[in-house]
């Protein structure tokens, strides 16, 4: 199995990171994969990632693959009433199996917490179902001989949810340990997310991450994606949002472009493809087909960049 290193960075004064450790992906990894939930599903932060990857390394060949999954947990735990009474909050344990063996990730990451306190304050019961579900994920992936890293859970934005912020803090902090006390592979996304919030509300106080307090804008993906780019130590297009990044020329906003077509096309077809069982889901394309349609995207993306 291969092991990922964390390597020490040392970090330029502009950026506000928690975490000075860096991963660099290593050239033979050609499939990585993504888990979560709904953010990861709306996917911004991958396609950012992918965008930024395809025009600063044009001769490498990654899939970067969406397979979030909206409402999903690891902690298996459910409202009464999510979505109106009509079906339960998927679970990754459900699912996790058949990922593993269609897709064959050579890198898995794990952004999972902010569905799996259930939006409830504090209680040690659900917090031990999250951290069981995610020792579950771990020994799984590592069994499958595949790397994983986890991304700290994202925040919930909300003024008038200071109980369930501080749940999120809780996991947070709990994921991050891991990293201290079992080596484990731990991006920490949230405090840095806390951090970078409080430097745009102290310029401009209705500065909004998240309008209804989980769902990330635009930019609060771009922030997320910031965050793996400095942990993959990449420094030099980092910038406070995902437009002074991708509009700076007309090739950037031309592949950003192509590649978020793509990553739609992607990840509605393989989440079809590997049966997952949320209701309300649109159908993905057959693979054949999906496949063909990317290929046929990522011939553009490839005139563009090596102009």
């Amino acid at each position: 199995m291969k092991k990922i290193v964390f390597l020490p960075l040392v970090l330029i004064s502009m950026l506000t990171f928690s975490q000075s450790t860096t991963y660099n992906i290593p050239e033979e990894d050609k499939r990585i994969v993504f888990l979560g939930n709904s953010i990861t599903y709306t996917g911004y932060y991958i396609a950012y990632i992918e965008a930024y990857y395809k025009l600063k390394y044009p001769e490498r060949t990654i899939e970067f693959i969406n397979l979030g999954l909206p409402s999903e947990t690891v902690s298996q735990l459910s409202e009464p009433d999510h979505a109106d009474g009509k079906f339960r909050r998927p679970k990754l344990q459900e699912r996790l199996k058949r990922v593993l063996k269609k897709l064959k990730p050579d890198l898995v990451f794990s952004f999972y917490g902010i569905n799996d306190g259930i939006y409830l304050p504090f209680d040690e019961g659900r917090f031990d179902k999250f951290k069981k579900g995610i020792y579950w994920l771990h020994n799984r992936v590592n069994k499958a001989g595949v790397p994983i890293i986890y991304m700290t859970p994202s925040i919930y934005d909300n003024e008038n949810g200071a109980a369930y912020a501080n749940v999120m803090d809780i996991y947070s902090d709990w994921l991050m340990s891991r990293l201290y006390t079992m080596d484990w592979n731990v991006i920490d996304i949230h405090n840095s997310l806390k951090q970078k919030i409080a430097n745009n509300r102290a310029v401009n106080p209705y500065y909004r991450f998240a309008i209804d307090g989980v769902h990330p804008t635009k930019d609060g993906h771009w922030l997320i994606a910031n965050q793996l780019l400095i942990a993959f130590g990449e420094l030099d297009r980092m910038q406070d949002s995902f437009t002074d990044c991708f509009s700076s020329s007309n090739k950037a906003k031309k592949v950003l472009a192509l590649v978020e077509r793509k990553q739609a096309i992607q990840k509605n077809a393989w989440l079809t493809a590997t049966k997952h069982k949320r209701p309300e889901m649109k159908i993905g394309l057959p693979m054949e087909q999906a496949v063909a349609k990317i290929k046929v995207l990522d011939a553009e993306i490839e005139t563009i960049v090596v102009k």
